[in-house]
């Protein structure tokens, strides 16, 4: 079998390539020309030269794949041009059912989120089929998520082999980039989050999320979607949990959303101006509303998906970055590539 992955140089993607290839299976890799690659180095992959905005060169890719996971998007609440948003996550996502539609592939999964999902800021648990209102739909990320999971569905009912994978909020090794998820752990590592929004998150070890992909493409019914997640927790004992790990102190201040609104239009005007990005965003404070809890209960019982505790996932995340850091010493002042990575 060969299977077709596209963001591998993302955090899940790159966890996918891993987990593929620990089960004998032949792995190709979709990277734009300027894409990282030295991460990939040390692994038996293919590597077709492409972009997912690029049909020809995803035929090309496609060409004696089995399987697709399809795991590459603009991972970003706030862009300078939104439209580059939309053009990865929802016209790249069209080429990626076309082409696999077209070449005959055997299983597409689609690697969605959970911010397509609704959620309540109340602390409920919500499942796939929780509704999303209006206002939940905030920013040209979760736009495209939504139209992206729309045209997966399309396709599923035109025939295509494609099954939709949920990912709440993924952490572990492998984290290159790093994810905003990633940069809150690295930080709270360091000790440089002494304050925290009142809020919660779905936190699941991304190599949980890898092996989920591939119980979705062995397991999964066309056109359904899966979550993809582990334990639902506040933020503040999260990070409570990173103090723990480090031997540094919690984290006690809980900063009110409203307080830091105004902050978050000054960032993101300056990053505007300055071509930069922002540290705080509005679309972020937005969703800080809600407490994004989810069930994974529809993956364990139709995939048999089986995350482990999330303590594991913290930690593994905490020692990762404390090594990274270790073997490249201070991290150069750069601003984050606005280009396209895994989930």
């Amino acid at each position: 079998m060969t299977a077709l992955v596209t963001g591998a140089s993302g955090l899940i993607g790159f966890a996918l390539v891993r987990a593929l290839l620990r089960r004998g299976e032949r792995v190709r890799v979709l990277l734009r020309a300027n894409s990282e690659r030295a991460h990939l180095a040390a692994f038996p992959v293919e590597i077709a030269d492409g972009d997912i905005r690029d049909r020809a060169s995803l035929d090309i890719a496609m060409k004696g794949v089995t399987s697709v996971f399809h795991a590459a998007a603009v991972y970003r609440l706030w862009s300078r041009d939104p439209a580059e948003i939309y053009a990865a996550n929802v016209g790249g996502a069209g080429n990626v059912f076309a082409a696999a539609m077209e070449s005959g592939v055997a299983h597409i999964v689609h690697t969605s989120s959970v911010c397509t999902i609704g959620v309540s800021d109340c602390g409920a648990v919500s499942d796939e089929a929780t509704p999303v209102a209006p206002t939940q739909i905030c920013g040209a990320y979760k736009a495209s998520k939504f139209q992206a999971e729309d045209l997966a569905r399309e396709y599923a009912a035109k025939g295509a082999p494609v099954v939709i994978v949920n990912p709440s909020t993924p952490i572990g090794p492998g984290d290159l980039k790093p994810t905003p998820t990633g940069k809150l752990v690295s930080q709270a590592a360091e000790g440089k989050m002494p304050a925290f929004v009142d809020t919660g998150l779905n936190f699941v070890h991304v190599d949980d999320v890898a092996e989920g992909h591939i119980l979705a493409r062995d397991r999964g019914q066309k056109g359904e979607r899966y979550i993809l997640g582990g334990e639902n927790m506040s933020l503040r004992d999260f990070l409570g949990r990173i103090a723990l790990l480090t031997g540094r102190p919690a984290p006690t201040i809980a900063l009110p959303r409203a307080a830091i609104y105004p902050i978050a239009v000054l960032a993101e005007a300056a990053a505007f101006l300055f071509n930069g990005d922002p540290f705080v965003t509005v679309n972020g404070l937005r969703l800080a509303k809600y407490k994004m809890y989810f069930s994974s209960d529809k993956a364990v019982r139709e995939l048999g998906y089986r995350p482990r505790a999330s303590a594991e996932a913290i930690r593994d995340a905490v020692h990762w970055f404390q090594s990274t850091a270790a073997t490249k010493g201070p991290a150069p002042r750069t601003r984050p590539s606005p280009g396209l990575a895994g989930e």
